[in-house]
């Protein structure tokens, strides 16, 4: 019989974030979520009294991240799976966003992440054991134009749980980044936040993009509700993956895009090459 553990999702309001509490919930475990508003909170409540507990913070505030896991340590339990969930996306090309609005990004993205990661990572060090997860994005492996801000902000986490990971195998704690592809969300709808269009030039490139993605916004390849089993599933396996691709379309893209990496590795390695010191390390 699989042990039943406690969980800490943040964003659970919506989106994969709800659909990760849930199929969690449906498995036996206890959840704790994190919602921005006390709405939210007892909608999620109400999904499972007694089980689903609601909380309400804000991840780009580091002290009440770390006010909160030690909070739900005492007074919930020892956590064992954390899913540092909470984020959105940033549309608009590099040209037209301005600054503030990448920095907003990489606030909650990048920092809100590290924040809720760091917070749960004392205790779980001290016991030997627990799961970290991250929600990266396909584009955290590969990149689409119209979306620097947002994928710049997945690359940075994805390279942030690679060596996370590798710190903290040695205590028995695994490190899991999951890159969802296109889930029937409100992602590229509502919850999608847009730089001002500024600069006609890129028109021709990135306007079929955006219309693209704003027709398909409800009718995504993905069900949320599958890709919350599928996370429940990595939690229980004793050797979980450092990266778990969600999606056809992801696997697809993300596949294309680290071939082309591989070839531009291939293709300029003799030139590569001619930059080692002559005379060979100096150790």
């Amino acid at each position: 019989m699989e042990k039943k553990r406690n969980w800490l999702v943040t964003g659970v309001s919506a989106g994969l974030g709800r659909a990760f509490a849930r199929a969690a919930l449906a498995a036996g475990h206890t959840v704790v979520g994190t919602t921005r508003t006390a709405k939210d909170l007892r909608v999620f409540e109400d999904l499972a009294p007694g089980h689903a507990h609601g909380r309400i913070v804000d991840v780009t505030d580091g002290d009440a991240v770390c006010g909160l896991v030690a909070e739900v340590e005492q007074n919930v339990g020892p956590l064992d799976v954390v899913i540092a969930n909470a984020g959105y996306g940033l549309e608009g090309t590099f040209e037209e966003t301005p600054l503030d609005e990448v920095r907003r990004q990489f606030e909650v993205n990048v920092f809100g992440a590290m924040a809720t990661l760091q917070a749960a990572l004392p205790a779980m060090r001290r016991r030997r054991r627990g799961h970290l997860l991250a929600v990266t994005s396909m584009g955290g492996l590969m990149a689409v134009p119209g979306m620097s801000a947002y994928c710049g902000s997945k690359f940075a986490l994805e390279g942030v749980l690679e060596a996370l990971g590798k710190e903290v195998a040695q205590f028995g704690i695994h490190v899991t980044a999951i890159e969802p592809g296109s889930f029937r969300t409100d992602w590229a709808g509502r919850s999608m936040t847009r730089a001002a269009h500024t600069i006609d030039d890129y028109d021709e490139l990135f306007t079929p993009i955006r219309e693209a993605r704003q027709k398909a916004s409800g009718n995504q390849l993905g069900d949320p509700a599958k890709a919350g089993e599928a996370v429940v599933h990595i939690t229980s396996v004793e050797q979980p993956p450092a990266h778990l691709v969600l999606g056809s379309d992801a696997l697809r893209l993300v596949t294309a895009a680290r071939t082309a990496v591989d070839e531009d590795i291939r293709g300029w390695e003799t030139l590569s090459r001619t930059t080692d010191s002559a005379e060979g390390a100096q150790l």
